[in-house]
């Protein structure tokens, strides 16, 4: 890749070839494993590509650290600055404290604790600015030009679009015969490199990207014609909250993506449970997106059986107070956890009643409240919230029969 690569609008496979052979050395080789339990779950050969496992638990760094290589002695001299989310961040931070580079993340003020910390500790100086991501780069911008330092864009730009079309060049090795592509779609940095690299090498395999249905930005970009600004919004996605497709990304998607679908929340938040628990993987709302995608029979995969996929899951960085609500949520979501609100005689001996009931169905009692005075309670009645753990809805739907049966009004809390 040559100097002038900085100043185009687009790039070549040539470019993530010679990207590949600057950072080889300094970023992991991530496996791709089928997974047995997805493939069976989808009819399809699932392939999950594991960025989360990266130095910085996210693919950020392959394009940070590809556009630091591509900075003169005198650029690095000057130190780089940066808005990010998180994973930007800890990317240029790791990598610009390796290679001796002064440098500045400035994070919404938001921003997941175990992504600020992670920065601080791989050396970057931490700002934290703004109620968003825009009002983060602003700011960035601003200190940029004060201080004569480099800005180092998190999608926008040709050489970190490079670096993250390295992906795909791992996963063509890795994959035999692979036939499709799912990625998360933010800014365009990641899935234009990626799209880059895939269609390049191979225009036959698909690629689909994945945006939260709350910032579709790309989806907005692609429908308009050209990159627009959407409202913002807050999403558990935070990685791919962007409300403005990049300048130059879009066209590289818009040539080379076959199709952009969306998530929603609660999509979301189960595929991050199913990775937890079935393939023992942490993964952080962007990372989970193009699973949840696959999961809900989202793209046009849904109509074919046998395809070789592969998933990107692309960062891991997720705060644990969040990670703790998303299982929680995610248990309602199946069935596993279940909120019931019951009217019962303010009697002795009817809380006993109604206890041994649900033991004999198996359900455990996890927390209770009563509550006489509210929900339409007569007199001499209460109404008592029962949460209970069960295996799943078959159960649920035996111990709401039996309440009816045994005369318990009854309903579930949502």
């Amino acid at each position: 890749m040559s100097e002038s690569l900085l100043q185009t609008q687009a790039i070549t496979l040539t470019d993530v070839l010679a990207a590949r052979e600057r950072i080889r050395s300094s970023v992991y080789y991530s496996p791709c494993p089928r997974s047995e339990m997805l493939s069976n779950l989808t009819g399809q050969q699932v392939h999950l590509k594991l960025e989360n496992l990266q130095m910085t638990g996210s693919f950020k760094e392959r394009g940070a650290l590809n556009r630091l290589t591509l900075m003169t002695p005198e650029e690095r001299s000057r130190g780089v600055v940066a808005a990010s989310a998180g994973n930007h961040a800890q990317g240029v931070a790791y990598h610009s404290t390796r290679l001796g580079v002064r440098s500045i993340i400035v994070m919404p003020l938001a921003t997941p604790l175990v992504k600020v910390t992670a920065t601080r500790n791989f050396g970057a100086e931490v700002i934290l600015h703004g109620a968003n991501y825009d009002e983060a780069y602003a700011e960035a911008t601003r200190i940029c030009e004060a201080e004569g330092m480099v800005f180092l864009h998190p999608f926008d730009d040709p050489a970190v679009m490079a670096g993250q079309g390295t992906i795909a060049l791992e996963m063509l090795e890795q994959v035999p015969h692979l036939e499709a592509v799912i990625v998360p779609i933010g800014g365009g940095g990641l899935i234009g490199g990626i799209a880059t690299a895939i269609k390049e090498s191979n225009p036959n395999i698909r690629v689909i990207g994945v945006q939260t249905s709350r910032l579709p930005s790309m989806s907005a970009a692609i429908t308009a014609g050209h990159p627009i600004t959407i409202d913002a919004a807050t999403t558990i996605a935070d990685g791919i909250a962007v409300r403005r497709a990049g300048t130059l990304t879009y066209p590289v998607i818009a040539r080379y993506v076959d199709e952009i679908v969306t998530v929603d929340e609660d999509e979301i938040a189960s595929a991050i449970l199913v990775l937890l628990e079935r393939e023992k993987t942490l993964a952080e709302g962007a990372g989970a997106a193009a699973l949840a995608a696959l999961l809900q029979g989202k793209t046009s995969l849904g109509t074919r059986s046998g395809v070789n996929v592969g998933v990107l899951v692309c960062g891991g960085n997720i705060d644990v107070t969040l990670l703790s609500r998303i299982i929680e949520r995610g248990l309602v979501q199946d069935g596993r956890l279940i909120l019931l609100r019951i009217h019962l005689l303010d009697k002795p001996g009817a809380l006993a009643d109604l206890t041994k009931l649900i033991a004999s169905h198996r359900a455990n009692i996890v927390n209770t409240l009563y509550n006489r005075a509210y929900y339409g309670v007569n007199l001499g009645d209460t109404v008592i919230d029962i949460t209970m753990e069960t295996r799943g809805k078959e159960q649920v739907a035996e111990l709401l029969g039996a309440l009816t049966r045994e005369g318990y009004r009854h309903s579930r809390v949502q």
